[in-house]
């Protein structure tokens, strides 16, 4: 057994099989190449995102999910307490939500981190390193500036996974040079599979889904 697959044994944490709910869900699990994932919150992006790299690493693909946000958007982290990683610590929340879910255990976050299978990470650290076999989740990337994702794509070594996910329609996409960077992605065809997630691929909950129509026909 690989080192890999006895790390997640030795820690007796077992992925729950989980099925695609959507179609664009489903092109999601059946895409093999880089992925961007764009579209309205609550289709289960990150969730989906997390999954396919855990499964990869039972796979034997990849050892590790590295997993990358922006803090500065916020701003409000300077309000916090502690240094600067500890007041990134605040934005590992939602990963935590999705290992306790992916594999039913409450600490399964906090082993995964110490086994090393899980690195989270936001842009602030990203200079100087080089990720290799990995999955690469960019979460929230529309929080990021084209320099952010600049500087997270240029650090990509061999035998890695990148996912870009994001609700491109929530920020101002020249301001942030966003658009440029999916120019680039898009030109990157034979490397990247783009999937728009809509309003029908919400699965979060009917009130999400209800909330994000209404707001959606009243141009809000």
């Amino acid at each position: 057994m690989a080192r890999k697959n006895r790390l997640i044994a030795a820690a007796n944490l077992n992925l729950q099989e989980i099925e695609p709910l959507t179609q664009n869900q489903l092109l999601a699990f059946e895409a093999d190449n880089n992925l961007v994932l764009h579209g309205v919150a609550g289709t289960g992006k990150s969730f989906i995102s997390c999954y396919l790299g855990f499964d990869d690493i039972l796979k034997n693909e990849k050892e590790r999910i590295v997993l990358i946000r922006s803090a500065v958007p916020t701003r409000d982290i300077g309000f916090l307490p502690g240094n600067e990683k500890e007041k990134a610590s605040v934005y590992e929340e939602p990963y935590k939500d999705i290992c306790i879910e992916l594999f039913q255990r409450g600490d399964a976050y906090e082993i995964l981190k110490t086994k090393g299978i899980f690195y989270f990470m936001t842009t602030s650290f990203i200079r100087g390193v080089t990720l290799r076999d990995a999955v690469v989740i960019v979460d929230e990337c529309q929080n990021m500036s084209f320099h952010e994702l600049d500087s997270i794509i240029t650090r990509i070594g061999e035998n890695c996974k990148v996912v870009f996910c994001g609700d491109f329609r929530q920020t101002d996409l020249d301001r942030n040079g966003l658009k440029d960077f999916l120019r680039i992605l898009k030109a990157m065809y034979e490397e990247f599979t783009l999937i728009e997630f809509e309003i029908k691929d919400i699965v979060r909950s009917d009130f999400v889904k209800k909330y994000i129509t209404a707001r959606t026909d009243l141009g809000i």
